[in-house]
């Protein structure tokens, strides 16, 4: 695993996933987004492997959305 974090910082997934750190926050205390609390001051860490397997689930979870409610007259595009 060199070169590859295990565990992320929350500010680290609001980057990459870029919303902001008050949303990675409430993904995580929701138990949305599975996590850790370690140390003394008890910080918050996202295993990489845990970031991954939540992402896929939106691709699926929109893909489901999508197919329930397909783009159609009337609609926005955004």
């Amino acid at each position: 695993m060199a070169g590859t974090a295990r565990f992320l910082q929350l500010t680290d997934v609001a980057e990459i996933l870029n919303i902001s750190a008050a949303q990675t926050y409430a993904l995580v205390r929701s138990g949305e987004l599975p996590a850790i609390k370690i140390g003394g001051r008890g910080q918050w860490r996202v295993e990489s492997a845990a970031l991954e397997a939540y992402i896929e689930r939106m691709y699926s979870e929109t893909k489901t959305f999508i197919d329930a409610h397909p783009f159609g007259k009337g609609e926005e595009a955004f």
